[in-house]
């Protein structure tokens, strides 16, 4: 699992952008956890990150589908098709995301 961040630079309630093995994640913070969602929104492939994070809900900035960062659940349409989610493991400020 490759160290990806510093779990005290994502404040609760905010999203941090990573690359990963070349992959595009937004770390989310909610909950009192990490959470790791693909940084793509399923509807038409725009990224997620310039999106509001509510409580565990990010609202895509383009056309506002809505996901639960826990799940990776599509919330709302457009998108109906859920965002990838990755296992993260926090170590005390060293966040690890496994692809």
């Amino acid at each position: 699992m490759p160290l990806v961040a510093k779990k005290s630079e994502i404040a609760p309630g905010t999203t941090k952008r990573v690359v990963v093995d070349g992959v595009e994640i937004m770390l989310c913070s909610c909950d009192g956890a990490i959470y790791a969602i693909e940084d793509v929104c399923t509807h038409d492939g725009g990224p997620l990150d310039q999106g509001e994070l509510d409580e565990c809900r990010i609202t895509c900035p383009r056309h506002g589908a809505t996901f639960d960062v826990r799940t990776g659940e599509a919330l709302t349409l457009p998108a109906v098709l859920p965002v990838s989610t990755y296992t993260v493991r926090v170590d005390g400020d060293d966040v690890y995301v496994e692809l």
